[in-house]
C-alpha cells in the first residue's frame, strides 16, 4: 500500500448492468477512471473490514454513486467495525456517507444480500479486525465466486468455499514466509485442495510476495494442486463465461483461456 509497487484498488465485478466495488482501498478512485469504470456507475459497494488497504476510497466512490450526493442510491455493505466501530477499531465509514445510499447491509457471517442479479453470502474470516468477513458471489450464468479477504488460515476455510468455480485468495506470503492472520503460497495449497475451484487467483500481495515473484508461486500452487492459477496483476480482467479468460490490461500481455 505506502510503496504503491502494486495497486490497491479493490476488484471491481461487473454482471450485465450492475456493477460492484470490492474493497475500495487508495487509488480506486483514480484508477476505476483509468480502466474506465466509472465510480458514478456503481450499485454497490463492499467493504470487507476496516483496514485502510481495503476502505480508504470507500466514502468518495459513496459519493460518486449517489450522483454526487444528489441521490440516495446503491448499497453498502460492511461488518460492524467499518459501520460503527468494534472493540476499538473504526467506524471507517461517516454517518453522513452511510446515509447517501439507498440501504446498507451490516455483514457478519451467513447473512445473504442481492444486488441486482448478483447473490452475495458472507463467509467467516479471521484476522486482526475480528470482523472481517469474505463473500461467495453467485451469478446467474457464471457460477460461484469466492474471495476469501484477509484472513488466518483455519482448516473449515477451504469447505466455505467448496463448489466456487473461481477463487480469490488474498495471499500476502510466499512458501516457507508465514504471517500470522495473514495467508501464505503454503495455506492457499491447503485451501484449494478442499475447496476444489475451476481457477485460482493469487492477490493481495506483500513485500516479501513481490520478492519471491507471484507468478513463480501461482506456477507453484498450479503444479502442487493440479488447478489453474493465476497471480493478480494492475489492471488485470478476468472474463467468466463458456471459459475463464484472463488477459492483462495491455495487447502484448496477450490471454489465457482457461476451460472451466
Amino acid at each position: 500500500m505506502v510503496t504503491q509497487r502494486r495497486r490497491t484498488a479493490g476488484i471491481r465485478l461487473v454482471h450485465g448492468p450492475t456493477q460492484v466495488h470490492i474493497d475500495p482501498g487508495p487509488g480506486a478512485l483514480v484508477f476505476s477512471n483509468w480502466a474506465r469504470l466509472s465510480p458514478g456507475k456503481l450499485d454497490a459497494l463492499i467493504v470487507t473490514h476496516c483496514h485502510p488497504d481495503h476502505y480508504s476510497d470507500a466514502e468518495v466512490l459513496i459519493e460518486a454513486m449517489s450522483r454526487g450526493t444528489t441521490r440516495r442510491r446503491g448499497t453498502l455493505a460492511a461488518p460492524r467495525s467499518v459501520l460503527s466501530g468494534d472493540n476499538g477499531i473504526g467506524p471507517s465509514i461517516s454517518a453522513y456517507h452511510q446515509g447517501l445510499v439507498e440501504r446498507v447491509e451490516r455483514l457478519s457471517p451467513g447473512i445473504a444480500f442481492g444486488v441486482g442479479a448478483l447473490r452475495f453470502t458472507v463467509v467467516e474470516a479471521r484476522h486482526s479486525d475480528p470482523d472481517t468477513v469474505g463473500i461467495r458471489v453467485e451469478a446467474p450464468g457464471i457460477g460461484a465466486i469466492g474471495y476469501t479477504s484477509d484472513t488466518a488460515y483455519f482448516p473449515e476455510l477451504g469447505d466455505l468455499y467448496g463448489g466456487v468455480r473461481l477463487l480469490v485468495l488474498c495471499t500476502m506470503r510466499p512458501r516457507g514466509a508465514p504471517l500470522p492472520l495473514h495467508l501464505s503460497t503454503d495455506d492457499a495449497v491447503a485451501i484449494v485442495e478442499r475447496a476444489r475451484p475451476k481457477c485460482v487467483v493469487l492477490t493481495h500481495f506483500g513485500i516479501k510476495m513481490l520478492n519471491a515473484d507471484p507468478d513463480a508461486e501461482a506456477a507453484f500452487l498450479e503444479g502442487e494442486t493440479g488447478v489453474p492459477a493465476v497471480a493478480a496483476r494492475d489492471g488485470m480482467r478476468l472474463t467468466l463465461g463458456e471459459r475463464i479468460e484472463v488477459s492483462g490490461p495491455r495487447k502484448r500481455d496477450g490471454t489465457r483461456a482457461i476451460d472451466a
